[in-house]
């Protein structure tokens, strides 16, 4: 009896073993920009982090996808029949149909890059180690009906808004709150980095809001220092801007500034309007032109001094808007810087790269598909 002879693999089987590895291939190669990106960003501890982690759930999704791409494909190529295809199993198969699955590889890709996309990947400011420059700062600022002259235009009130108001808009990094007082003192505003808000609470301002019958200078230094007590910066510190003496409150000037001077906060003081006194508006005439009572009221200059002494900061006269200008920038050129981090500011969004790859893989595989890698039918 005649050997039998070695068995023949099957027609196509080393091609298809070839495919499969092409395959594998290509879906390395397309993997491998955004495993390097992973990699490269993770390689320092607590640098790396995912904003909505539930996001990469999606990623198990990415076989499946790959796998019904394949079956879709392999059903369609055996959709076509031919009379005879033993001249075609001569034939060798070219690079361009070897590579036949890279748009599908390219589509799975792109899922998996969109999965990433979503759970929001956050890195560390390469740049900076997350910290910023700073110093905590409250204004506490008069609303007694004393602020109303007019010496200071409009009134003394509205041009403290301003100087205040533009003091806020050139900081970047220094937490600011806002105090105010007259008979009482109440926290407008606490410390804050949302200047927009700040801002807004400020111009709120008016007259009224508040009673106005008196100052307590003593008290306003006691809520502004309250709302330091927390505070872990370095420089701390209170601008006080009044046009009187102090005549209300349970807690006296002096006492507040030892407060102050045990918390190593520096305490600024202003002293609006000149010392005697300022115009008031009282009415208006026939012709609707305003009346001005000039009306002297308290001042203490000798106070606001001894509690700037006493904390080590620097006492100021402002008696028209541009020394009111010129104290704020003196108060600014005096102050410490001292380092915080700031966590809000530690991690930026890293999404867009993964988004962008994705819409390019995906534009790609409509391109491809439309030159000799589509399929018929």
């Amino acid at each position: 009896m005649a050997p039998r002879p070695p068995a023949r693999p099957p027609a196509g089987s080393g091609e298809r073993r070839t495919e499969r590895t092409v395959l594998v291939l290509l879906f390395a190669l397309a993997l491998a920009p955004t495993a390097a990106y992973l990699v490269w960003s993770m390689a320092e501890v607590g640098k790396f982090a995912f904003k909505l982690p539930f996001a990469l759930l999606l990623l198990a999704a990415v076989p499946l996808v790959f796998w019904v791409l394949l079956l879709l494909g392999q059903r369609r190529a055996a959709s076509l029949g031919y009379s005879s295809t033993g001249l075609l199993q001569r034939l060798r198969r070219g690079a361009i149909a070897r590579l036949a699955p890279f748009p599908a590889v390219l589509r799975v890709v792109a899922i998996a890059l969109l999965a990433l996309a979503l759970a929001r990947p956050q890195t560390r400011d390469r740049g900076s180690r997350g910290e910023v420059e700073g110093i905590d700062v409250v204004v506490a600022l008069d609303m007694s009906n004393s602020m109303e002259a007019t010496d200071l235009a409009p009134n003394r009130l509205e041009a403290a808004k301003v100087v205040v108001d533009q003091f806020i808009a050139r900081r970047r990094s220094d937490k600011i709150g806002l105090v105010v007082f007259g008979r009482e003192a109440f926290t407008q505003c606490p410390l804050t980095l949302d200047y927009s808000v700040l801002r807004s609470m400020l111009a709120e301002l008016r007259f009224g809001l508040i009673d106005g019958t008196a100052t307590a200078i003593g008290n306003a230094l006691g809520v502004a220092l309250s709302r330091l007590r927390s505070s872990d910066a370095k420089s701390r510190v209170v601008i006080l801007l009044t046009d009187g003496d102090n005549n209300s409150g349970n807690v006296t000037p002096t006492q507040a500034a030892k407060y102050a001077q045990a918390m190593k906060v520096k305490v600024f003081t202003i002293l609006m309007g000149p010392k005697e006194g300022g115009g008031v508006e009282a009415g208006r005439d026939l012709f609707g032109r305003p009346i001005q009572v000039r009306r002297q009221y308290p001042v203490n200059p000798k106070l606001l001094e001894e509690i700037a002494s006493m904390t080590g900061g620097r006492f100021y006269l402002a008696t028209d808007r541009a020394g009111l200008e010129g104290s704020f920038q003196a108060i600014l050129n005096e102050l410490d810087r001292s380092t915080r981090r700031d966590v809000a500011a530690v991690f930026q969004d890293a999404y867009r790269p993964f988004a962008a790859a994705a819409l390019a893989l995906l534009l790609l595989e409509l391109l491809l598909g439309l030159s000799r890698f589509r399929r018929y039918p």
